[in-house]
């Protein structure tokens, strides 16, 4: 009896049409692009999805937005779960060399007018605070946005060990998980100085979340780039494809990404100025090799 009522639900199910649980004929399963969130998912999705609908115009292929924190991008590299990534160099770097990923073009950002294909890490505490220099950080409550972000930490560790500076032992590190969380912490007194990478403090003003004239940069750089910045400039975030996807599908994607015009609506949400050829990612991993050297 059972069989039977089973046999006339497949049947009525195909009457209907519903039958065919896949995808319809000529369809594609959406590419995944992999984001680093590092300012958390909502902002994430508002910065890069009109990227993804962009690249979907220009391919004709499907691609969507998965943000992720800094712990799920390894696994989801490793574990085949995204197509491409957009994430920090220092993440590039070492999935390149694990995995076999590959940098298709590389980020140009956007300030005062300016296309900039390098950022820096900066060093900073309250306007009022008592530490003016690097040396006064010993001894202190020092919060980076991940021991892992290239931007929000690891360049900023570089920085510290080539003037004598141990990040790892000189002063309590804490992870804030967020570049925003940072700002705050330090802002609010919860920490005595951070570390964020080169545009964060200009976009927070820009958003009202907070005023410049708040902090103190550390040892600030001066060699005519628009963010502030206490670090030497590295090259911006790559977009990367991993060793899976298809060459005639990266070329595509190449081409839409090189064509990206500024004043393009998936420019503007990125506030960028649109992408390059890929960057020489070699001072990147001089940047890893130095500071893992000091962690063990």
């Amino acid at each position: 009896m059972k069989g039977k009522m089973f046999i006339r639900l497949v049947a009525w199910f195909a009457v209907l049409g519903l039958a065919p649980l896949s995808a319809p004929a000529g369809a594609h399963a959406a590419m995944k692009i992999g984001v680093l969130a590092k300012r958390g998912n909502v902002v994430a999705m508002k910065k890069w999805k009109p990227l993804a609908d962009y690249l979907t115009k220009e391919t004709g292929t499907p691609f969507e937005v998965v943000p992720l924190n800094f712990e799920e991008i390894e696994p989801s590299v490793s574990g085949g779960r995204i197509d491409y990534l957009i994430a920090n160099s220092g993440f590039y770097v070492d999935m390149h060399e694990k995995y076999g990923v590959k940098a298709l073009a590389s980020l140009l950002n956007m300030r005062e007018g300016r296309a900039l294909n390098r950022f820096g890490g900066v060093i900073f505490t309250r306007a009022g605070s008592s530490i003016r220099s690097l040396a006064d950080l010993r001894g202190t409550r020092f919060m980076c946005v991940k021991r892992t972000s290239f931007g929000g930490g690891q360049m900023a560790f570089r920085h510290l060990i080539e003037h004598g500076i141990n990040p790892f032992r000189d002063f309590t590190l804490v992870e804030g998980k967020k570049h925003d969380n940072v700002v705050y912490a330090v802002k609010n007194g919860v920490m005595d100085a951070g570390t964020v990478r080169s545009d964060t403090l200009e976009r927070m003003e820009a958003e009202g979340k907070i005023r410049m004239g708040e902090f103190r940069v550390i040892d600030p750089a001066h060699d005519g780039f628009p963010f502030v910045h206490t670090t030497i400039l590295y090259p911006e975030w790559p977009f990367a494809a991993l060793a899976k996807t298809p060459a005639d599908l990266n070329r595509r994607v190449t081409r839409a990404l090189l064509s990206l015009k500024e004043g393009h609506p998936a420019a503007k949400a990125a506030k960028i100025a649109g992408w390059t050829a890929p960057l020489d990612y070699g001072p990147v991993a001089e940047c890893l090799r130095i500071v893992r050297e000091h962690e063990k």
